[in-house]
């Protein structure tokens, strides 16, 4: 393959996006030195506004994966992608309106503080550690992917672009905090959306126009969209990318630190809500981008498929040879559309070291060390960023081994993230349901959810499941290029192609439905729990919506849990029944702060807020 090298003008436009994202950290540290709280390191001070906390959702989540990947996805198997704004859609409603009230209400910082007061602190821990192990290998994903396919094409060092990923975000998320993070993730959704509409005109132009991309994408079959076959081991159809996509996003977004810390951050509930809502329009823009860069790229390499060829070894390559080939007498260019990419990458990490530091920071320091100092605290959240900044880099040597990067990001949170968010869904939804079965049902999703993922991965489903479109190399310029057979095992096991042929989309409803069920039965088994001893707020009252023509079948959808003794307006410190009965949970490492972080409920507005957090004393 002949690779194409950047002119002086990429490497400017390139670097511009490190040292203005760097710019960033350094201006909120200067700006914020003298808060030097954890609160105000961590979540911002509480106080951030839905505009910021939008970009910087849609951003952390639309990472390189999405620039590279995705049009990558539609190039081969079709524009079926698109059906993912439905997903995201789901996603977004349920997250605002079942999990967000629960966290935002309790006025946690980790989102597993809310495991240790419905449950306790092993569960806690567990679901914790889980969560590190997802995110620090997603990262690495995140990071090495984009890395590997600009150099393969472009001759971009692949270490030198990885180590400037982890160094300048630990840089600006070390220094900065939280603020830092969000409103770098700002920039560099704009730099994002910007990339994106650079290679759409200019991809237009060069194929004759968007109706002829449209016109070759249906002669190639790319716009055959809604497939219903319910068949589970399909790849994509609309019940595998509605369904199994809303299971995979709502781990993601429902019941996820990097989301939920972001969220928690807004000044109010109703900022919060709003943030989650202006962030489903920026996925739905993004996903448009790409799904019609991938229709453009189609359009492009129709008569001769770079990947089939020999000319790129790998199809997350098609995306940034494709911007090598329309920008090759336009300097400056492909130096935008990396930094799009690399934009991707630097706020899915900066956002990923800022949500584990977090979560060590709440979840295992403060349980360790109770009586930390305001600046001992800062020194240690930094310290965490640091440590963290240090692992997400190093992992990604681990990340070559994980094949394509959307179906290798999405398999990791379909593995870790089902299940946690079965866990939760336990939680909020099933107040009968004990410790025993949350951590059984925890352990359970985890272990069916690793199995057919790995599973997958040693025996890849066949192409009559997987159905990839036919590519042309009919007037490709013969190359010196060899193309090795992929290497097929002796014999597949029988499960090779039922259960390991699943498709990725459902391990994350195989992990939450395995966790759900098992978590139930050990609960009925093990004895159930008392209602009397949970707060209410800690129960989202989903039951009210199907039992609305009856008090007593309400009630007893409720299992006890004093629900109209305690209504929503309440907060949690407002329950002094409860935190008598709770007070061996508080003393056992969250020592009332939750509870003394509280938001209160503004009457202006009807929304729970955090400005009165300010002017309130810890117990």
């Amino acid at each position: 393959m002949q690779v194409k090298s950047f002119a002086a003008w990429d490497y400017v436009v390139f670097a511009s996006l490190f040292v203005i994202s760097s710019g960033i950290g350094v201006f909120f540290a200067i700006k914020e030195r003298k808060k030097g709280t954890s609160k105000e390191f961590l979540v911002g001070g509480r106080q951030m506004s839905c505009g910021p906390v939008a970009l910087s959702l849609t951003a952390s989540f639309m990472s390189a994966v999405t620039v590279l990947g995705t049009p990558s996805e539609v190039y081969r198997f079709g524009a079926s992608f698109i059906l993912f704004f439905i997903a995201y859609t789901c996603v977004i409603i349920c997250t605002s309106e079942l999990f967000l009230p629960v966290f935002y209400r309790s006025g946690i910082t980790s989102t597993y503080e809310y495991l240790q007061l419905r449950f306790n602190r092993p569960v806690r821990y567990a679901a914790t550690f889980i969560y590190i192990v997802q995110t620090i290998l997603y990262t690495g994903v995140v990071v090495y992917a984009p890395a590997l396919a600009l150099n393969q094409v472009t001759g971009f060092d692949l270490w030198g672009s990885v180590f400037a990923t982890g160094i300048v975000c630990t840089f600006y998320c070390t220094l900065g905090g939280l603020k830092a993070v969000v409103w770098t993730d700002a920039f560099q959704m704009v730099v994002m959306i910007v990339g994106f509409l650079t290679v759409l005109i200019q991809g237009s132009i060069k194929v004759g126009g968007f109706h002829n991309v449209l016109e070759q994408a249906a002669n190639g079959s790319r716009l055959h969209i809604v497939d219903f076959d319910v068949d589970p081991l399909r790849r994509h159809t609309f019940w595998t990318i509605s369904v199994g996509g809303t299971f995979t996003w709502l781990g993601i977004y429902g019941v996820n630190q990097s989301t939920i810390q972001r969220c928690i951050s807004c000044k109010t509930e109703k900022h919060a809500k709003l943030a989650l809502y202006f962030n489903l329009l920026g996925l739905w823009i993004i996903l448009l981008c790409a799904v019609f860069s991938g229709l453009i790229m189609y359009s492009y390499f129709k008569d001769c498929d770079p990947w089939t060829s020999g000319t790129i070894s790998a199809p997350d390559q098609l995306m940034p040879y494709f911007v090598m080939e329309i920008f090759d007498t336009m300097p400056g260019l492909p130096g935008l559309f990396v930094a799009c990419a690399f934009s991707g990458t630097l706020s899915t990490v900066a956002a990923s070291i800022n949500a584990l530091a977090t979560v060590t920071f709440e979840d295992f320091v403060k349980s360790c060390f109770p009586r930390l100092s305001d600046r001992t605290s800062t020194w240690t959240s930094k310290g965490l960023c640091l440590l963290f900044g240090v692992l997400c880099t190093s992992m990604a040597v681990a990340a070559s081994l994980l094949g394509g990067v959307v179906q290798a990001s999405l398999s990791i949170h379909g593995m870790c993230g089902g299940p946690m968010l079965g866990l939760f869904s336990l939680g909020l939804l099933f107040p009968f349901v004990n410790w025993k079965g949350a951590l059984g049902g925890l352990l359970t999703g985890i272990t069916l959810s690793f199995w057919v993922a790995i599973g997958a991965l040693v025996y890849p489903a066949p192409d009559s499941k997987t159905r990839p479109l036919p590519l042309s190399t009919e007037q490709c310029v013969p190359t010196n290029a060899t193309t090795v057979a992929p290497l097929v095992p002796a014999s597949r096991p029988q499960l090779a192609d039922t259960w390991y042929s699943l498709s990725y989309l459902y391990y994350s409803a195989v992990g939450c439905i395995g966790c759900i069920l098992a978590g139930l039965l050990i609960s009925l088994v093990t004895g159930l729990q008392e209602g009397k001893d949970i707060n209410p707020l800690l129960i989202r009252p989903v039951c009210n919506l199907f039992c609305f023509w009856s008090e007593k079948y309400k009630s007893l959808c409720w299992c006890g849990v004093q629900h109209d003794r305690w209504p929503e307006q309440g907060s949690l410190e407002n329950c002094s029944t409860w935190k008598h009965v709770a007070a061996p949970v508080l003393q056992n490492g969250l020592r009332g702060e939750s509870l003394a972080h509280a938001p209160r409920r503004s009457t202006k507005d009807k929304s729970y807020d955090n400005t009165a957090r300010e002017k309130m004393t810890h117990f």
